[in-house]
């Protein structure tokens, strides 16, 4: 059952990037994120209403949230603060660049937690780690002479920056969740720092965004930024749930997620009409393959 469920995360995932691209389309980036994270809190919600005050109608099931200390508030709020700037370069990137370079390269990011905790936390990689972060960067460099066919240039385009500093920050942000997982509840972690994301992303709003919007992309409201939300809430949820199942392996559920990735290539292949597809395919196959030999080296 875990493992269905792990595949479902991982096309949900790939939904919610679609829908990201879609939402950004000719689009301010900064409300679309604000609007699709208060689309998450709302949906949320809920459940910490009815854990507070109700806490019997989910007490000993994963839907409830239980109460934490001051000290893990502030612990949620740097998770926000992380998330949230890999979320800021990611839609930034995501807006400019083909779907179907910037997924691959975001896929990337189990890598760079790898060579994170090498660099954090002194791990010893093994021979499956070492061909499996070989073969990602081999396949990393490779998307940018793929790059180069399409006019981007990636030692001056500001957005391939963006989308590596998003994978880099995403990569924080794991090595952050496997410490907060180890001394809190998930369903506590994944709704508060997604509640304090939307206070962030408010001030954000009111004091950057606002004042300076007339000179910059206009919003459009669009029912896809709302999908932005259902896909990601919902594929976060599953992929807890999966994890909460007796018998499953993080290591095999976090390695199927980053297949979701196939989903969004082949939008960009069949809907946007990206170039280059054929050489892009096999720069994917290297990333999954690199993704593979890591999971088979965390078992």
């Amino acid at each position: 059952m875990w493992l269905i469920l792990a595949f479902v995360s991982a096309i949900l995932l790939g939904l919610y990037e679609v829908f990201k691209k879609i939402s950004l389309h000719e689009n301010a980036v900064i409300p679309v994120i604000f609007l699709s994270i208060v689309y998450s809190s709302l949906t949320l919600a809920p459940f910490v209403i009815i854990s507070d005050f109700f806490p019997e109608l989910l007490k000993n099931s994963i839907f409830f949230v239980p109460k934490v200390d001051f000290h893990a508030h502030l612990l949620y709020i740097l998770k926000a603060i992380i998330v949230l700037t890999s979320w800021l370069f990611a839609y930034f990137a995501l807006k400019h660049l083909p779907i179907s370079l910037a997924s691959p390269i975001k896929a990337t990011q189990p890598m760079w937690t790898v060579l994170g905790a090498v660099l954090l936390f002194s791990e010893k990689l093994n021979g499956y780690q070492i061909a499996g972060v070989a073969t990602t960067l081999v396949s990393f460099f490779m998307f940018s002479f793929v790059g180069k066919k399409e006019g981007i240039s990636f030692r001056t385009n500001k957005w391939f920056w963006y989308i590596v500093l998003a994978t880099l920050t995403g990569a924080v942000s794991a090595l952050y969740d496997k410490y907060l997982m180890k001394i809190y509840d998930q369903m506590s972690v994944q709704t508060y720092y997604t509640f304090y994301q939307a206070i962030i992303m408010g001030i954000i709003m009111i004091f950057l965004w606002a004042p300076t919007r007339r000179k910059t992309t206009p919003f459009q409201f669009k029912w896809a930024i709302f999908f932005i939300s259902l896909f990601l809430v919902t594929a976060d949820f599953v992929y807890f749930y999966a994890l909460s199942l007796p018998g499953s392996m993080i290591s095999v559920v976090s390695t199927i997620r980053r297949s979701g990735v196939i989903v969004p290539f082949l939008y960009g292949a069949f809907v946007m009409h990206d170039k280059n597809i054929k050489l892009k395919i096999i720069d994917l196959v290297g990333v999954l393959v690199g993704m593979f030999l890591l999971y088979l080296g965390s078992k």
